[in-house]
Order: C-alpha cells, then sequence, then structure tokens
C-alpha cells in the first residue's frame, strides 16, 4: 500500500469531480431540497392541525360556540358549509374527507340538559366521511377526544354529546386500493425519466449519438424506438406490481382503457423532461442528479405515499402544480372509483403537459451536433 499513490489517486478524483459544477451544485442542492421538503411537512407533526369543514344546522349562540371551541383548541382549521345544502353531495363534489354536521335542536338538548338537568338529554353529531382518506380516521379520533372532555364538564353520567358516521362512499375500500395506484404512477415516472436520461445523457457524453447522425437512422426514429421501449418497461412494471398486489392483497381493482392511457401519457411526459435535462446539464452524472433532484421530491409532494392534507397550505398548492400528482388522482379516480369524468380531466391535463415537455424536448435535441 502506498500512501502517495493513494493521495496523488484522490487528488485526480476531487479535480475531476470538481470540474462537473452542474454535478457539485446537484450533489449539494439534493440533500439539501429533500430536508427542506420533509422539514416543512412534518414541522407540526407532534400537534398537527387539521381542515375541518362544519355544517351548522341549528344556527344557535349554543351551536357557534361548540364550532368557536373547535377552532380555539388549535387542532382544527374551520371552513363553514351552508346549512341549506346536501353535506353528503357537497362532501362528494368538493372531495373533502370529512365534514362534520351539527344536528337542529343542538341549543334545546343542551338546555334540558344544563337548565332542567335532565341526564337523557343528548346530541348526536354526524361524521360525513371519506373512508378510503388516511388521515379521517386521526381527525374523527381528535374530535372524538375533544367531545369527550366537553362531555366530563357537563353534569349526568350519560354523554351529551355522541357521534354516528356515515361514509360517502358506497363501498368500503381498504388503504391498500388507493396505494396500488399511486405506486404504478410512481415506478413509471421513475424507470422512464431514469431511463430517459440514463441512455440520452450517457450516449451523447460518449459521443455515440454523434455518430449515429451518420447511420441511416433519423432523429425521430431514434426518440420514437426510445418511447416504445420505456412504454415497454412501464407496461412490464405495471403488470407486475398489478400481479403482486392481486395475489398478495386481493385488491379490488378496475383495469379498464384509463391505464394504459394514463400509463402512455406519463412516458411521453417524463420522456420529455428527460430529454430536457439532458440538453440542459451535459455530463451523464449531472443529468442524473438533476433527474433525481426532480423525481424524488415530486414523488412524496404528490400523493403517492400519504394525503396531501398533511403538507402545508403553499406545498399543496405546489403539489397540484406536479405531473405526477395528476397522474396519481387520475389513476385512482378509474381504477378505484370507476369515475370516468374525473379521470379525462386529468387525463386531459397531464396530456397537455406531455404535449409541451415532449415537444420542447424534441427540439432541444439536436442530432446532428450529438447536443
Amino acid at each position: 500500500m502506498s500512501p502517495r499513490v493513494i493521495g496523488a489517486n484522490l487528488v485526480v478524483s476531487v479535480k475531476s469531480f470538481s470540474r462537473e459544477k452542474s454535478a457539485v451544485f446537484f450533489m449539494i442542492a439534493f440533500p439539501i431540497i429533500l430536508i427542506l421538503v420533509f422539514g416543512t411537512i412534518f414541522l407540526n407533526e407532534d400537534n398537527p392541525t387539521f381542515a375541518l369543514h362544519v355544517q351548522d344546522l341549528d344556527q344557535t349562540n349554543a351551536s357557534g360556540e361548540l364550532v368557536k371551541t373547535l377552532e380555539q383548541g388549535g387542532r382544527f382549521r374551520i371552513t363553514k358549509v351552508d346549512p341549506t345544502i346536501n353535506a353528503t353531495q357537497y362532501a362528494k363534489d368538493t372531495k373533502l374527507n370529512l365534514v362534520l354536521v351539527i344536528p337542529k335542536g343542538y341549543d334545546w338538548s343542551l338546555g334540558r340538559r344544563m337548565v332542567f338537568h335532565d341526564p337523557s338529554a343528548s346530541v348526536t353529531l354526524t361524521y360525513i366521511y371519506d373512508s378510503s382518506s388516511t388521515s379521517v380516521a386521526t381527525k374523527m379520533h381528535v374530535l372524538q377526544s375533544l367531545f369527550g372532555v366537553a362531555n366530563q364538564g357537563l353534569s349526568g353520567a350519560l354523554p351529551f354529546i355522541r357521534s354516528s358516521e356515515t361514509s360517502i362512499l358506497a363501498r368500503k375500500y381498504r388503504f391498500i386500493e388507493f396505494f396500488v395506484p399511486g405506486i404504478i404512477a410512481m415506478a413509471v415516472m421513475m424507470s422512464t425519466l431514469s431511463g430517459a436520461v440514463n441512455v440520452n445523457a450517457e450516449l451523447r457524453q460518449k459521443g455515440v449519438i454523434r455518430k449515429l447522425s451518420t447511420t441511416p437512422i433519423t432523429r425521430t426514429d431514434w426518440i420514437l424506438s426510445n418511447v416504445l421501449y420505456q412504454i415497454l418497461l412501464a407496461a412490464m412494471s405495471t403488470i407486475a406490481i398489478l400481479l403482486v398486489s392481486y395475489a398478495v392483497f386481493s385488491v379490488s381493482l378496475q383495469i379498464n382503457a384509463w391505464l394504459p392511457v394514463f400509463i402512455v401519457v406519463e412516458v411521453f411526459a417524463f420522456v420529455g423532461i428527460g430529454m430536457i435535462l439532458t440538453r440542459v446539464a451535459v455530463e451523464a452524472e449531472s443529468a442524473v442528479a438533476a433527474a433525481n433532484v426532480i423525481a424524488l421530491p415530486m414523488m412524496f409532494l404528490s400523493g403517492s405515499f400519504f394525503p396531501l392534507e398533511m403538507m402545508p397550505g403553499f406545498l399543496q398548492t405546489f403539489a397540484r402544480m406536479l405531473p405526477l400528482y395528476y397522474v396519481n388522482e387520475g389513476l385512482r379516480a378509474a381504477m378505484v372509483f370507476g369515475d370516468n369524468a374525473t379521470a379525462l380531466r386529468y387525463s386531459a391535463i397531464i396530456g397537455v403537459f406531455a404535449t409541451v415537455h415532449f415537444v420542447l424536448g424534441v427540439l432541444t435535441t439536436q442530432w446532428e451536433e450529438g447536443k
């Protein structure tokens, strides 16, 4: 072992790395971006606050005080729902996971308990909820805790505030059935983006693309063959995920024409991003680092693993600007709910995104120059 040789080789490696300015930047920026993203998401995880929509059918001072108590506790951000509308339909239309309904007669029942000391006087609050949501159980548990404290402050052995639950879904879904479409979307994104970046960046850096420009193959042939290759890989990955999900977890999903539509559109979208990245980041290592900077935060911010509701408001707004979010939600609409209208809307959005980025990627790929 020669310390001099080891030291000389180390110096060469450091100098070579330092010359790749973009690689240095992305190596430093990537962990910083991750810590900022997850630090912001989980900053208040020890005492999280939730959005809660409340429909007050009683419209009295007593029911108003109950709403204020929920808001002043610091656990909920209250949004009032028009008492004249159907709360269940409202929850469906606005895609809410929980609406709390205070029934008419709340003030009268409270007066019977407080003034006339009637231990049988009670009121039943209704939870209109989405059983597919991963955060709704936590919200309902927090509400039950708050109502438990309120019951302790009222006289009588029987609880004054009771609750009933009404699901907005026709049937109960398991979390795994919402998880699988997100995994499919994430797997296609990671495979397509990394594949496009690795192939294009490495071949460009080695000068292979420049040599290909002297052969009968055209730039269109080259790009389309790569797109078809990525679609083939995405299809294989999707089939594998579905086979395991059905075999191990016995999921109940609707496999229809929307699944290949979203896969193809997603492939075009991320192939386009990959081509743009390989133009911006010349070195293969830099392009891969740049792809990771884009893909990994998007993977966690787009609702593949946990609901957007856990994030601060500005991150939720940012998440709805990401293409993977629309693939996630579109696949869930098609595969879980059979909601063709929502699937069509989200496929149109991701389709526009894919068209723009794929066209930009093609225009930035200079075939003859090998750039």
